[in-house]
């Protein structure tokens, strides 16, 4: 079949990829492991691991992961930011044959206790500075194993220690908690090393991460996503990629994006790995003087980033000093990319920020612009190889090219479903799958984005979704009722902004953040704190969001 976007496709890029080549990830991790074998993998900190490390901890982890009794198909969350353990545990976690659950470290216990018992996990890698949140919702989940690790944990003595004094005496992010029977992160390698490992019979079909996103109505959701799909769309995103990148294992690779985000797993990390690409990972790139300082340590090839993270770098002095002569790659996703950051970083860097387009539920990436193509900035690309996009009426009926509809979309990386929940809707006919995203498709293929999901609030890239912000604001007992929308934010695209009538008048905006503080993660709770006398309501009670963004005044 022939599409649109093909006739814009670069030379050499296949329409479809065919077969996948591996059978699973567990091959995957194994067979590029030992094709670069002395390469640097990761570098975080200055410390650095080669592939043949990484590979020989994640199996010394596997290994330790089937001596407490894990067994194939237990699901196991990692909840870690940008560390060497981070892609040891992931890594060793899909080879003792578990399904991963990436966990956001920044979660309050009350998501965190959600999603745990969500996703039924048996087993949990945090960092220890969410020791006591986890110890506050322990025996309410059925977590039965528990590995903690700290920050300078694979740093080498000295400067693991420094780092780890800094972290918990310093900046103070290490509350003190005790939770019977945890083991240490070290010592798990340690037992490890001891202990055999036994690869499990795996089918390509088989589960092996649960990415938890959130849903059209607010309930954050476990997209199920199997061997065969990470497999789809590491090799879809690789051929659209590699022909502008260095090769050789040659690529330096910034990862600032969160590796528990699916945009920042796949594309850095997972197609980092098949590419032989040594990853530096930046475990705050909110410092952002900081961030400037690492980039000036290395010739990077290739960063990820959001606009907000894009627009903050432009904004240090220092960061025009970074050298950029090796710059190949900077992807752009999950939020849209302001034209004025766009135009700010090209006449900085001398680059193109390319912008693409996925979700949590397709593995990470749908469509994206051809790096050795033409670009058009203000859209999100074209659809990958073997990747079909298409627009569509509420009635379920495809439109032609050039008019406004649903997107949805259909390929080898889409998730089977959503984790134990109700997926009538989430599928239609043809197993399209609903984006809730309304685009266009113009006359050569590229899609842009005209509007993301009506509610749904993107605080730098991260999703917020306001019945969430709602229920939890809703149960302070001096507030009567709320309403919830995003406003438009010059640094983060957009922010949060509540409308509150209250129910004791002497209920204050910083009570209201306090509140928020002990129940949502940092990036939902609101920027903005309005009270009113009453809400805009339908005839049934609903809140009419639609006419709080038409009176918003930030």
């Amino acid at each position: 079949m022939t599409f649109a976007w093909y006739k814009s496709y670069p030379a050499g890029i296949p329409h479809e990829i065919g077969a996948v080549e591996h059978y699973s990830m567990i091959d995957y991790f194994d067979h590029y492991s030992l094709v670069y074998t002395d390469a640097i993998a990761a570098d975080n900190m200055g410390v650095t691991m080669t592939f043949t490390d990484v590979h020989r901890q994640a199996t010394y982890f596997a290994a330790y992961l089937q001596h407490i009794g894990l067994r194939k198909g237990d699901h196991i969350a990692l909840q870690l930011p940008n560390l060497l353990q981070f892609p040891i545990a992931y890594f060793g976690a899909i080879k003792a044959g578990l399904v991963v659950v990436p966990t956001n470290p920044l979660y309050t216990a009350r998501e965190m206790e959600f999603q745990f018992l969500d996703a039924q996990v048996k087993a949990v890698v945090i960092l220890s500075t969410v020791g006591k949140s986890l110890e506050s919702i322990l025996s309410r989940t059925g977590i039965k194993h528990v590995i903690v690790t700290r920050m300078g944990d694979r740093l080498g003595m000295i400067k693991g220690t420094l780092v780890d004094l800094v972290v918990k005496y310093g900046k103070k992010l290490e509350p003190a908690y005790s939770i019977a029977g945890a083991v240490r992160f070290n010592d798990a390698l340690k037992i490890g090393s001891r202990s055999p490992y036994q690869k499990p019979t795996v089918h390509i079909n088989d589960l092996v991460v649960l990415q938890y996103t959130g849903g059209t109505t607010g309930t954050p959701k476990g997209a199920m996503l199997s061997h065969r799909n990470l497999l789809a769309q590491a090799r879809q995103l690789r051929d659209w990629l590699f022909p502008a990148m260095k090769g050789k294992g040659e690529d330096v690779v910034i990862t600032a994006l969160p590796l528990y985000h699916v945009y920042s797993l796949m594309v850095n990390l997972l197609v980092g790995y098949c590419c032989g690409s040594k990853n530096v990972l930046i475990t705050n790139p909110r410092d952002i003087p900081g961030f400037v300082r690492e980039l000036k340590k290395h010739k990077f090839t290739v960063i990820s980033g959001v606009n907000s993270l894009y627009n903050a770098l432009l904004s240090h002095p220092d960061f025009a000093s970074v050298d950029f002569s090796e710059l190949r790659i900077a992807g752009a996703g999950a939020m849209a990319l302001q034209e004025v950051v766009a135009s700010r970083w090209k006449e900085v860097t001398g680059n193109t920020i390319i912008q693409g387009y996925g979700l949590s539920e397709n593995s990470g990436a749908l469509c994206a612009n051809p790096i050795t193509g033409h670009i058009k900035n203000d859209s999100v690309g074209l659809p990958l190889p073997s990747t079909e996009l298409g627009i569509f009426d509420e009635a379920g009926q495809q439109l032609p090219q050039g008019e406004t509809g649903e997107i949805c979309a259909r390929g080898p990386q889409l998730m089977s479903g959503y984790w134990n929940h109700d997926n009538d809707g989430v599928f239609f006919e043809g197993n399209w799958f609903r984006t809730g995203d309304v685009g266009v498709m113009d006359e050569d293929g590229y899609f842009r984005i005209v509007d993301r999901k009506k509610d749904m609030i993107s605080v730098s890239g991260l999703k917020v979704f306001p019945n969430e912000v709602e229920n939890v604001i809703a149960s302070h007992p001096k507030v009567l009722e709320v309403g919830v929308i995003g406003v438009p934010d010059a640094q983060c695209g957009e922010a949060v902004k509540v409308f509150i009538v209250k129910r004791d008048t002497s209920l204050t905006n910083d009570e209201i953040i306090a509140h928020c503080r002990q129940n949502l993660a940092p990036y939902k709770i609101p920027k903005h704190v309005a009270f009113v006398t009453a809400l805009p309501k339908t005839a049934v009670g609903k809140i009419l969001r639609r006419e709080l963004r038409e009176v918003a005044v930030v």
